[in-house]
């Protein structure tokens, strides 16, 4: 089969499971098309549902397996800027414009032509959940792998390697499906219908063992004008949009701090990426009180909140851009499908502190953010 074919291949591929916001959310979400010498695989800040041919980094596979056999600083701000230069040099003549994932190095060690990486809150209930390993055993033995919580990046993609060759030494097979504690799941075959199948078996077999799912059947959206909203408004001068989202499963988590506990917090990266790692809980329900709890949350944070919950009102969003302010809901509204599940497979599992405050001050992830919601 021809280059073009595959790419074409990898082009339906990404756009099936990337206009499936069960799957994909925002920006998150790559996939990725390789053979011997080359991978092709998303450039950062392309939204997988609208994805061509173009939106793909040629990467040569040599200089990418040289990245993985060098020794980088072990400060993870100066490894992560140098394996950053190496992974654009690794990028093939004429690709010079394009910015390879982030995770472009985990899509070349997974030994199959076709990877397809995405984060659905259902998977997520059981990798963001105290049970996560446990359950995921139960449900599918050996077959997979699991990777306890690491840092994105260079590190993550040691840590893979490492359990794909000891998986294959001991099960004497490849690994086609990997899942990745407070992250997501890794989807590989050689071929598409191969990949569709692994993703349905996935669902299906996590879905089983769901005892409660969540229902926005009642969901409400607007664009406020009340007094809540000026106030998040004229809090931060960089917000020019404030959002507003309510629904009887929302309420459930916000109408208390202790109902609220189950959200307070960042499951995965792609939730502090376009929602922030510390959302605000308020009892506030005026402008003055606001405002002296957002002072009072970023003195604290260092921050001001991307979610502000008012309790017994519904959760608010703050961003520069209208569709900054809209994914910033549909991510917290994922937190909230997560917590949900979670209560099948023990209860929410936040990422730890350090692996929070690594992706808030990642370069890679800032410049995913600030593609992804222009």
């Amino acid at each position: 089969m021809s280059i073009d074919k595959n790419i074409d291949i990898l082009v339906e591929l990404s756009q099936l499971y990337g206009s499936d916001p069960e799957y994909v959310l925002a920006g998150g979400g790559n996939t990725s098309w390789k053979d011997q010498y080359t991978l092709y695989v998303k450039a950062s800040g392309f939204s997988l549902a609208e994805v061509t041919a173009d939106s793909f980094v040629k990467m040569d596979r040599e200089a990418l397996s040289i990245i993985l056999g060098k020794i980088y600083p072990e400060s993870s701000a100066q490894r992560e800027s140098a394996v950053l230069v190496d992974m654009m040099t690794a990028r093939k003549p004429g690709e010079e414009q394009k910015r390879p994932s982030v995770e472009a190095l985990l899509h070349d060690i997974i030994p199959f032509a076709l990877v397809v990486h995405t984060h659905p809150a259902l998977v997520n209930g059981i990798t963001c959940s105290v049970d996560g390993e446990k359950a995921i055993r139960e449900i599918f033995g050996d077959d997979v792998i699991w990777i306890p919580s690491i840092n994105p990046g260079y590190i993550l993609s040691i840590a893979v390697k490492n359990a794909i060759d000891e998986h294959k030494t001991k099960q004497g097979k490849k690994a086609a499906i990997i899942f990745l504690q407070n992250h997501g799941v890794f989807v590989g075959a050689d071929n598409a219908d191969d990949i569709k199948k692994l993703y349905g078996e996935i669902v299906s077999k996590i879905d089983a063992k769901i005892k409660r799912k969540p229902d926005f059947s009642d969901e409400k959206r607007e664009m406020p004008s009340c007094e809540i909203a000026k106030a998040i408004a004229e809090f931060d001068n960089s917000v020019k949009t404030v959002a507003f989202m309510t629904s009887r499963e929302i309420s459930a988590f916000t109408k208390d701090r202790s109902s609220f506990a189950s959200v307070s917090s960042a499951f995965t990266p792609d939730h502090i990426v376009y929602a922030g790692s510390d959302p605000l809980f308020t009892n506030a329900q005026n402008a003055e009180g606001i405002l002296k709890d957002l002072n009072e949350h970023k003195k604290k944070t260092g921050r001001s909140p991307k979610i502000i919950v008012v309790q017994g009102v519904g959760v608010f969003s703050a961003a520069v851009t209208e569709k900054a302010a809209k994914l910033a809901l549909d991510l917290f509204k994922d937190s909230v499908k997560v917590a949900v599940y979670t209560e099948s497979f023990g209860e929410p599992l936040f990422m730890a502190d350090d692996k929070i405050d690594f992706i808030n001050n990642w370069e890679v992830e800032q410049y995913r953010s600030s593609v992804s919601t222009k």
